[in-house]
């Protein structure tokens, strides 16, 4: 596996690059037809919803029509593929996650793309953090209640996941991980299914989307712990972090701009100052908050900078896990 430091270096290097260079092949005006944005989540997720917020506003900045081309399935792969081998001309955008930079590449021997190579960091967009809901029979109100019920009865609590090497995943490993527990893992095909079966109590626990869970939370269908963020989540600041009882427990989901290695260097810098511009509008950072999370800022190095140590730090997790993608 390639260091994490040569995987920074590249990742910087090449968002470096794009800014000097001028070529005058593409002196002409930048958009001259409509862009097409790929969103790794079916019409109506939170990527989509973004997605479709920043493909508007880019597309009154830039005056040419921003198309969302929604890919969901195989936790990103499939869209990451698809952007991989889009033409690098500046028409295609990819909504990369997490699951894109930081999972696939650690978990699944054989993608179908070139993790560290393909893409381009360009801004990233948004972070969010889950919250870890039980269903109210649980006998427990606390994370530290959780806990120590799971030692008293190592692998008699199961939690619920979207999927083996999602985010949501590696949240519920990493809590036991790092709280010396054992909860047994049920992946689902989705969110949305593995959060009823909690609701049903078929299973205990799940962590996942504070805009999913949010109505059931207000319901009395399940009950919330905390949030897996580093701060408290912003649409549910009663709760506390489980890093507040777990030291050193973070996971957020965050979502970025990228876009296919060999994207003319102008091109690039045009996109970022567009991203910049338009995560800077008071709208937008009202609109992004009130998805649930938490607005991002930053160019294409720093973000590519914040790839490579997610990268790092989920690997670790996923080695102590020994979390593997089937081929």
């Amino acid at each position: 596996m390639k260091t994490p430091t040569a995987f920074l270096l590249r990742l910087i290097s090449v968002a470096a690059l794009a800014l000097p260079m001028a070529p005058t092949a593409m002196a002409q005006a930048y958009p001259t037809k409509p862009i097409r944005l790929i969103v790794p989540d079916a019409p109506g997720g939170s990527p989509d919803v973004l997605g479709r917020l920043l493909a508007q506003k880019l597309a009154d900045s830039m005056g040419q029509q921003i198309v969302v081309e929604n890919r969901p399935g195989a936790a990103g792969l499939l869209a990451a593929e698809q952007a991989a081998r889009a033409a690098p001309d500046g028409y295609t955008l990819f909504m990369s996650t997490t699951s894109v930079w930081a999972i696939l590449p650690s978990v699944k021997k054989n993608l179908p793309y070139d993790a560290d190579n393909a893409f381009i960091p360009i801004s990233r967009i948004a972070t969010a953090s889950n919250v870890l809901v039980v269903n109210p029979a649980l006998p427990v109100k606390s994370v530290a209640d959780l806990v120590k019920l799971a030692k008293a009865s190592p692998g008699s609590i199961n939690y619920a996941s979207a999927g083996i090497a999602t985010p949501a995943h590696l949240a519920g490993e990493m809590l036991n991980l790092l709280a010396d527990i054992k909860m047994t893992h049920v992946p689902y095909k989705g969110a949305a299914p593995a959060l009823l079966d909690v609701i049903a109590g078929n299973v205990q626990a799940i962590l996942t989307g504070p805009l999913a869970a949010g109505p059931h939370i207000a319901n009395g269908k399940v009950t919330a712990l905390a949030t897996t963020g580093s701060q408290r989540n912003p649409s549910l600041p009663e709760l506390p972090t489980i890093a507040e009882t777990v030291p050193g427990y973070e996971i957020s989901q965050s979502w970025g701009i990228t876009v296919p290695a060999g994207t003319p260097a102008p091109i690039v810098k045009q996109l970022e100052a567009e991203m910049t511009k338009v995560l800077a509008l008071p709208d937008v950072h009202e609109r992004i908050t009130r998805l649930g999370v938490v607005p991002a800022t930053g160019g294409g190095q720093a973000f590519a900078a914040f790839i490579a140590a997610e990268r790092k730090r989920l690997n670790d997790v996923i080695s102590k896990a020994g979390i593997v993608l089937a081929e």
